[in-house]
């Protein structure tokens, strides 16, 4: 496996970084962490000695090694470094969003097209422990016919962060793009492209620049409607995830572990990793064949992260499609744009 080792190049050393990518580049062995982008504090050699900490991004898309350049810098960046990285003769892993308009995202993939490389959306949140559950109980079909779907995404953050570009009125910036995008990622990955979409955004927090609430129902020929809710200022988080059938109903509360697992510096591959605790089960509520209702809990699926990983090297080293499609990409972005 060695000899076949995607040979990686990380953008910035932030938290995503440092949380999202290092440690699993590290607990791998289909890849080989070379390089981290690093302005000033030298904070990913103190954890990784063996790599080089590069100045500038085109000091790391100079290194005739690096096969993989991870671009994780803030969002209004994402096109312009992409594509040095891919005209560099690198394959990208693209955090979201990938690009702030339809028109920007189309001309990235065909870039990577022209230079023979891949892009590769980085969409972890397909693999929260939360939604596999949701995604289980719809493959399952005991709700029957799906109706109506609401899955949220809370955080109580009424104060402006200390991170600039994620406060700045900038593309691709406020709670829409942040938060919001992984949510239609979810439901596109289900349902696929809605017939029919409605938004809305605000700001609320005292001198906000962006938007830190949204809503969006999406619509689909199926009969199914979907209602996304993104917000900064839920004190009180409600279910994430309400589905209702034919048959029934499943609550399920966002209870994904992983994050808090790897701020706190536990591998990827350790015992417990992915796994919620007890006590946060979903609820399935069904009807009998005598509409007497019964209710039983669904454990969640171990979260697994590392899952976008095993598909960035299957699509490198083995020439498998890769998760998160091209047209995923258009049509998330035909949903999130201001204006659509």
């Amino acid at each position: 496996m060695l000899d076949q080792q995607i040979i990686t190049g990380i953008l910035s050393y932030g938290m995503s970084g440092r949380v999202f990518h290092a440690p699993f580049l590290e607990a791998s062995d289909r890849f080989k962490l070379k390089a981290v982008v690093e302005r000033s504090k030298k904070q990913a050699q103190e954890r990784y000695p063996e790599i080089i900490s590069y100045d500038a991004v085109s000091d790391l898309l100079q290194d005739p090694e690096i096969e993989l350049v991870i671009v994780n810098t803030p969002n209004d960046t994402h096109v312009a470094f992409a594509e040095q990285a891919l005209r560099a003769g690198k394959h990208v892993l693209l955090e979201k969003p990938v690009a702030p308009t339809v028109k920007e995202a189309e001309h990235l993939f065909q870039v990577a097209a022209e230079c023979g490389k891949l892009l590769m959306p980085y969409h972890n949140r397909r693999f929260d422990s939360d939604y596999l559950a949701l995604k289980k109980v719809l493959q399952d079909e005991r709700l029957g016919k799906p109706i109506e779907l609401h899955i949220r995404f809370d955080r109580f953050k009424p104060e402006i962060g200390p991170k600039a570009f994620k406060e700045k009125h900038v593309p691709a910036s406020g709670i829409i793009y942040d938060l919001g995008s992984h949510l239609v990622d979810q439901v596109i990955a289900l349902f696929g492209r809605p017939k029919s979409m409605t938004k809305i955004r605000g700001s609320y927090r005292p001198k906000s620049k962006v938007d830190d609430y949204g809503s969006i129902m999406l619509s689909y020929t199926s009969g199914l409607n979907v209602f996304l809710t993104c917000s900064l200022l839920v004190a009180a988080p409600q279910a994430s995830f309400v589905l209702h059938g034919s048959r029934g109903s499943f609550v399920k509360h966002r209870v994904d572990v992983q994050e808090a697992q790897l701020i706190e510096g536990m591998s990827p591959t350790a015992a417990g990793y992915g796994i919620e605790p007890e006590g946060m089960e979903g609820m399935l509520t069904l009807a009998d064949e005598n509409n007497q209702l019964h209710a039983e809990l669904v454990p969640a699926e171990k979260g697994n992260y590392m899952g976008i990983f095993d598909a960035v090297y299957a699509a490198i080293r083995e020439d498998q499609p890769y998760l998160v499609q091209q047209d995923h990409i258009i049509w998330q972005l035909e949903i999130l744009t201001p204006g659509k």
